[in-house]
C-alpha cells in the first residue's frame, strides 16, 4: 500500500510538473496581423549617442528631451547640460578649461545636447579614434571610454583617470562579417 502511495505520488508531481511548463509556444497559433498606421505616434526615448540622455538631463526634464525634436534640443537644453557637467567636473567651471578636443564647458554642451549621432559619408566612421571625432560609430567603438575621457579627462586624458575608463575594451564575442554584424548571442 505504502509503494501504491509513492507511486501516485510521483505520478501526480510528474503530471503537475509537466502541466506547468513555462514552454508555451507549443499552444501559440499565429495569425497574420495587419498594421495598424492610424492614429499619433510620439518619439518615447532618445539615445543618439550611449549615457548622455542618462547622465546630463535631470530627471524632471527627461521627458520633455525626449520629444523634443533635435535641431530644438540644444538651445532647450544646453544650460542644464552644462550645469551637470560642471557638477560632474568640476574643471570644466575654471575659465578656458578645455576637454582633449579643445571644447570648453558651453561649446561641449551644446554638441551634447542635440542628441543624434553625426555620420561622415566620405571619411572615417567612427565615435572618436584619436583623431576623427563624432563622424559616426563603428561597433567596436569603445564609446563609453570616450566619453568619460571627454566628461573627465581633461585637455590630454591624464585627469582623473580612476574617473575615465569603463575598462571594458571590447566585446565579448567578435562582430560578424556582412550584415547584419552584430555579434551572435550568448
Amino acid at each position: 500500500m505504502k509503494t501504491l502511495k509513492y507511486t501516485l505520488l510521483a505520478v501526480g508531481v510528474s503530471l503537475l510538473a509537466f502541466n506547468c511548463s513555462s514552454d508555451d509556444d507549443n499552444n501559440m497559433t499565429i495569425d497574420p496581423v495587419e498594421t495598424d498606421f492610424s492614429g499619433t505616434y510620439m518619439q518615447a526615448d532618445q539615445m543618439g549617442r550611449p549615457a548622455i540622455n542618462t547622465v546630463f538631463v535631470s530627471s524632471v526634464s527627461k521627458d520633455d528631451f525626449n520629444v523634443a525634436i533635435p535641431s530644438e534640443q540644444g538651445a532647450a537644453f544646453q544650460t542644464m547640460f552644462q550645469t551637470n557637467l560642471e557638477g560632474l567636473s568640476p574643471a570644466y567651471a575654471m575659465e578656458g578649461d578645455t576637454n582633449a578636443l579643445g571644447l570648453d564647458a558651453e561649446t561641449f554642451t551644446n554638441v551634447l545636447a542635440t542628441d543624434v549621432l553625426t555620420v561622415s559619408l566620405d571619411g572615417t566612421t567612427t565615435f572618436y579614434d584619436g583623431t576623427n571625432v563624432l563622424t559616426g560609430r563603428a561597433l567596436a567603438d569603445d564609446v563609453i571610454t570616450v566619453e568619460l575621457l571627454l566628461i573627465f579627462g581633461g585637455e590630454d586624458f591624464t585627469e582623473n583617470p580612476g574617473l575615465s575608463n569603463d575598462n571594458v575594451d571590447a566585446n565579448d564575442k567578435a562582430f560578424l562579417t556582412s550584415f547584419p554584424y552584430l555579434a551572435s548571442a550568448w
